[in-house]
């Protein structure tokens, strides 16, 4: 018994080291999530414009522009990329679109596949609300009809 309570002991150690051993989630200890700006201000403008209009496909909730996951920084290079031959904002939103579905956009079209991006969090709290509402309806219900339920617990 003493053995398998060493092992694992040595066991927990070994798990809480891990982590602190590991680099960044996502991200190799020699990246760096430095893009260097375009030459030309505008240029630069626009693909930071354009970078707030596109979302982060691992991080989920942040745009490629606030991001430090390592696809948002190859993304942020390649938008640099495009740009600097002459693509337009739609011709890149439409490659990225192509490739990674509308999710990739902070703001999907209203179309019948998006239909769940754009009304699926309100009804997912409308039926929320009405699981909640029957559950308190079907409690004072009981509480009504059956006067000897005692609220408070007898010790």
């Amino acid at each position: 018994m003493r053995v398998l309570a060493t092992l694992f002991a040595a066991f927990l150690i070994a798990m809480a080291l891990v982590p602190a051993a590991s680099p960044a989630a996502g991200q190799a200890p020699e990246e760096s999530t430095y893009v260097p700006p375009l030459a030309d201000p505008a240029l630069e403008a626009r693909a930071r414009t354009l970078q707030r209009e596109l979302r982060c496909v691992v991080c989920q909730a942040q745009s490629v522009d606030e991001s430090n996951s390592l696809w948002a920084i190859d993304l942020r290079k390649l938008i640099r990329q495009k740009i600097q031959v002459g693509e337009s904002n739609d011709d890149i939103k439409n490659f990225l679109v192509a490739r990674y579905g509308s999710f990739v956009l902070m703001e999907p079209p209203m179309r019948q596949d998006t239909f769940f991006l754009w009304f699926g969090p309100g009804l997912l709290v409308l039926v929320g609300g009405v699981v909640i509402g029957v559950t308190v309806l079907r409690a004072r219900r009981r509480l009504a009809t059956d006067p000897g339920v005692d609220l408070e617990m007898s010790g």
